[in-house]
């Protein structure tokens, strides 16, 4: 941050009297200007028919990491809850309409100052269709995910809880509720997969 959005002059990174951490303030009006972290949400959209349970995944269309496969997630808005979030970002990215569940997965990623969360979902039909951020969109069994080509470690991880659940579910056991911290960037390759 360069300027203070209240009167557009310049402001400095230092710590306020009486905080603990450097903020951008203000040089002119003495504004001090606080930046927290942004909400990631999706869904876990899911299609289970008779047994055959199958995830609906988005290949990215945008950077960071385009031409990968993501969980349908973004950015939360003012003015809307956290499944109200997760529930516009399927919509958006994948055109799905979905009955949503319970809260699944919160991940806090503090290197990029995000926290993503994903809500378990039912895919109540298979009438779907590619946002403008997604390239195409698929229906994955657990064996085919295609886990070197997941675009986040939140992503990777809560698939992975989600199948731990889902197979525990088979006997007897319930969707939890998963926490965990990322401290370490995942690995970015040279190149984004290209699209096609």
């Amino acid at each position: 941050m360069n300027f203070c959005s209240a009167c557009a002059h310049p402001v400095h990174l230092t710590i306020p009297h009486g905080d603990n951490r450097p903020r951008h303030v203000c040089t002119h009006c003495g504004m001090i200007h606080y930046q927290n972290p942004k909400m990631v949400l999706g869904t876990i959209p899911v299609w289970d028919e008779d047994g055959d349970m199958r995830i609906l995944l988005c290949r990215r269309a945008i950077e960071p990491r385009r031409g990968f496969w993501t969980l349908p997630a973004g950015f939360m808005e003012n003015n809307e809850t956290t499944a109200e979030a997760a529930m516009r970002e399927t919509i958006e990215e994948a055109g799905a309409h979905i009955e949503i569940h319970e809260l699944f997965s919160l991940l806090n990623v503090p290197h990029v100052h995000q926290v993503h969360m994903f809500y378990r979902a039912t895919l109540l039909d298979l009438d779907y269709e590619a946002g403008v951020e997604t390239l195409e969109i698929k229906m994955f069994a657990p064996a085919d995910i295609p886990w070197e080509e997941i675009a986040f470690q939140t992503v990777s991880n809560t698939l992975t809880f989600f199948l731990d659940d889902h197979a525990a579910r088979k006997r007897d056991g319930t969707y939890q509720l998963h926490t965990m911290d990322i401290l370490k960037p995942m690995p970015t390759p040279p190149e984004s997969i290209p699209a096609g």
